[in-house]
């Protein structure tokens, strides 16, 4: 693979990169997909997140929907299933990225679907109750867990 540069860099940091691969030129593409992972050209998770919100929601809709029916511990399960897995996945790549806080609120929100709680009431002790890891401790869970790992 070899790059080319083209364009005026005496005074400027601006260049444009040509891959090329096999003497093919390589397109340059605005986001890829890779182990499910999106990520943007400026390495950005905000496609990735737009992404799993819509699934988020249906998860919650789904929650909302069976909580009548189902016990508490069915409806933990349903919340692992479908919301702290999909969550949980890259979590250590964008888990502190400016956006996290929308995730957070969909995760908020489905714990209080859960737990029959009206919009406004505090998730800390929900959170304690049921025994789930808010975003950002589980975050920081992870990442403490990841460096520990290594130094063994």
């Amino acid at each position: 693979m070899y790059y080319t540069a083209s364009g005026n860099t005496k005074n400027s940091w601006d260049c444009e990169l040509k891959p090329t691969y096999q003497g093919n030129c390589i397109k340059s593409s605005s986001n890829t997909k890779f182990l499910g992972l999106t990520i943007d050209d400026a390495l950005s998770w905000k496609t990735h997140r737009d992404q799993m919100m819509s699934k988020w929601n249906t998860a919650c809709f789904v929650i909302r929907t069976i909580q009548a029916i189902m016990s508490l511990e069915t409806l933990r399960m349903v919340y692992f299933a479908y919301i702290h897995s999909i969550i949980s996945y890259g979590i250590i790549l964008g888990g502190n990225q400016p956006f996290s806080d929308k995730i957070f609120k969909i995760q908020k929100k489905a714990i209080r679907i859960i737990t029959s709680s009206r919009p406004r009431d505090s998730c800390r002790e929900l959170f304690k109750n049921l025994e789930i890891l808010p975003l950002y401790s589980k975050y920081i869970y992870i990442y403490i867990y990841t460096q520990y790992k290594y130094m063994l």
